[in-house]
């Protein structure tokens, strides 16, 4: 007997694949690259970001330095006390498990950016990661690049303080632990930060600690 194959009715479901906000290096380090945090010209770059932004599949972006993945990087502080997490040996990405971090990063698809800014788009990614009663505000302290390593060669950050009137904080995701702390606190697990929270704790320990 002659077997024949029958087609299947039912379409084969493509899997979905995350595209997000990206912009080319040399759009938006056309002037000059840098180290650190860039605090005099935030303004300038949330332009370039809004007139030439992309969204392009997150696992080509993740290993192509001719563009810059936009994170905003969100830091939480209580009473001068600075909100500091441990990734698990799980996270998402391999290059910073076990890290501590100062910082909650997330990437930003269209849908993220339709009628909502960026700092709309901060307090409902807090508050996805992180467990929080209180209220906070936001203010930008610049605009973070880091080319030192391959995980910063192909991102740039939007650093954001985020000051709250309450202490009642916790983690959750695939950070591992959190808990407010000191800067000098901080300075004992300064070996074991991740790049970007380095930077982030130099800018803020010559702030307010020299």
């Amino acid at each position: 007997m002659n077997q024949q194959k029958i087609a299947s009715s039912t379409p084969i479901q493509q899997k979905y694949e995350e595209h997000i906000l990206v912009v080319k290096r040399n759009t938006l380090l056309a002037e000059h690259s840098w180290h650190g945090i860039n605090a005099e010209n935030l303004d300038h770059y949330l332009t370039i970001i809004k007139k030439y932004k992309e969204f392009l599949p997150r696992k080509a972006m993740e290993h192509d330095p001719t563009y810059k993945q936009i994170i905003p990087y969100l830091v939480f502080e209580y009473d001068n006390h600075y909100f500091l997490m441990q990734r698990s040996d799980t996270a998402s990405e391999e290059r910073l498990k076990s890290k501590f971090s100062l910082g909650i990063g997330g990437h930003m698809q269209e849908k993220d950016m339709v009628g909502k800014t960026i700092f709309d788009w901060a307090k409902r990614e807090f508050h996805e990661e992180i467990t929080y009663n209180g209220n906070c505000t936001i203010k930008p302290l610049g605009i973070l690049n880091d080319d030192s390593n391959d995980v910063g060669k192909v991102h740039i950050g939007l650093v954001l303080l985020l000051s709250g009137d309450s202490p009642n904080i916790a983690i959750k995701s695939e950070l591992q632990n959190g808990k407010l702390v000191t800067l000098e606190k901080c300075k004992e697990q300064y070996d074991n930060l991740e790049n970007w929270s380095k930077i982030v704790f130099d800018c803020l320990y010559k702030r307010y600690c020299e």
